[in-house]
This record gives structure tokens, C-alpha cells and sequence, in this order.
């Protein structure tokens, strides 16, 4: 069955999504159109009700939209739920189900791709965001032994982690400069990359053992990824992360789960 499909966001034109589910229909052989969609700041639910209209069956949703489409959707995935976020919406039957693929691409990227398992982990979160909060549950359900939450602002932290009482006995909060210890994986869920600025936590949460992570990414490191990388840390960017979590959306799509390692490989070569 054919489908259309797009991603949603201001500014656009930069995303990938488009090439990485060309991809994914070329190997599954699945049916779908997908494009980009400009959508104005103040616009997203009239772009949505509009793309619905004419028979789209479901869109990715991007920066500045994933509050938004939390407020939309009439019935929410529990991890969307979880991360107050949606990133994935599915138009079908009347509905508007939206879900949150971030953060399962994120630990697929580590465990799978980066061959780090989670389990019994010690894990720095940095930021206490959205991303940060699309990224928690899914990491919880991996088992690991801590995840520290540092962040700027020690109170958004903390009500981060009030939202996960559940998990209160695995999860701590820490200012950025208080962060004590080094961790097994260290991911960086800010925005700070974008200015090429650096969350200044101390050289030391980093060990010759360390994965860190930063959710960005970009033709060239990170000053995250290059700051890891002098002191010890083996590193990573995000782009594994968003070929992951389209494979997911996919997935809750067309019912049918891309494999990822290939697509993976072309983007690296591409961004080069």
C-alpha cells in the first residue's frame, strides 16, 4: 500500500529524512512518498489538519515542533507520554497518534551500532531538555546502574526526575561543574554544539573506557566530541542516532523494520 509522508519543521531544507526513507522503501520496497514541509512558527496545526487532508498517513516532526505535536495528537505512545515529546505522528482512523522514536534510536545507536551495552551502566546525561527527556525512559529500560542528570539550572533536573519517581532510585542530579566520578557513556543532550560552545563539566567523567555522545551532528566533531576525545573518551555523533530513530518511525508506519548498518554507511560517506 503506498503512502505519503514528510517531516515537519522551520527551518527545513537541512534535513536528511528525506534520503535516509528513499533508502529505507528502496531496500524494504515499500510504497511511500516522502518530502520536506516548511511549516510556520505559528502555523504546525493547520500544516498538519492540511497534509492529513490530502491523505498524508503520518509525518516526522523536528525543531520547534515537538511540543506541539504532544498537544495535537489525541492519543499518545506511552514513551511519548514519558518524554512530553512527540516526534512521530501517524494519521489513521480518525486519529492522531503521536509517539517519540529519539530516544529508542539513541540507545540503538550505543548498543547496537556503537556495541556498547547499557546494562549496569554508569551514564552522565547532560541537559535536562526535551531531548534529555525523550532519551530517559528508554535508557531506564536498558538497566543501567546510574544515570546522573547534570544541567545548568539544578531545579530543571530535579523536576525531570520527579516526572520518573518510578526510577528515583537510579537516578541523581548534578550541576554541570559538580559531576563527581568518571561514567560509562556520557551523552551530550544539549543544545550547545549548535554555537559550538562546550557544557562544562570536568575533563575527569571521562576514562580510556568512556563512549561519549553528542546528539548533534556535522560534517566536522563536535568541540563535545573533541574535548571527549583529548581526554580519553572514544566518541560519537547523532547522526546514527536520526538513522535509528526513522528506522523505528518506519517501522510504526509500514510495519515493516529497515535495516539500518548500510544507510548508516552511505550518510557517513555523504557528510564527508
Amino acid at each position: 500500500m503506498s503512502g505519503r509522508y514528510c517531516v515537519i519543521g522551520n527551518p527545513i531544507a537541512h534535513s536528511k529524512s528525506p534520503q535516509i526513507h528513499a533508502s529505507y522503501a528502496a531496500q524494504t520496497g515499500q510504497d511511500i512518498d516522502y518530502e520536506r514541509c516548511l511549516a510556520p512558527l505559528d502555523g504546525f496545526e493547520a500544516t498538519v489538519r492540511g497534509l492529513i487532508a490530502q491523505g498524508y498517513r503520518g509525518a516526522n516532526v523536528t525543531v520547534p515542533f515537538k511540543l506541539d505535536a504532544a498537544r495535537l495528537a489525541t492519543r499518545l505512545a506511552p514513551r511519548a507520554q514519558a518524554a512530553g515529546a512527540v516526534n512521530t505522528l501517524i494519521f489513521a482512523d480518525g486519529e492522531i497518534v503521536g509517539d517519540n522514536t529519539d530516544g529508542p534510536g539513541l540507545v540503538a545507536d550505543i548498543v547496537r551500532n556503537a556495541g556498547v551495552p547499557l546494562v549496569d551502566k554508569r551514564i552522565l546525561l547532560l541537559g535536562a531538555g526535551g531531548a534529555a527527556r525523550g532519551a530517559l525512559l528508554p535508557l531506564l529500560e536498558q538497566g543501567p546502574r546510574e544515570i546522573v542528570i547534570a544541567n545548568r539550572t539544578l531545579a530543571t533536573a530535579e523536576r525531570l526526575v520527579a516526572d520518573f519517581a518510578a526510577h528515583a532510585g537510579r537516578l541523581a542530579v548534578s550541576s554541570f561543574d559538580g559531576v563527581q566520578g568518571s561514567f560509562d557513556v556520557v551523552i551530550n543532550a544539549t543544545s550547545a554544539s549548535l554555537g559550538a560552545d562546550l557544557p562544562p563539566v570536568p575533563a575527569s567523567v571521562f576514562g580510556p573506557g568512556t563512549l561519549a555522545l553528542d546528539m548533534m551532528y556535522a560534517s566536522e566533531p563536535t568541540v563535545f566530541m573533541a574535548f571527549a576525545s583529548r581526554h580519553g573518551a572514544a566518541v560519537r555523533d547523532g547522526l546514527g542516532m536520526l538513522v535509528e530513530q526513522a528506522a523505528e518511525a518506519f517501522f510504526l508506519w509500514r510495519g515493516v523494520r529497515p535495516a539500518t548498518a548500510g544507510v548508516l554507511v552511505a550518510m557517513r560517506q555523504a557528510q564527508a
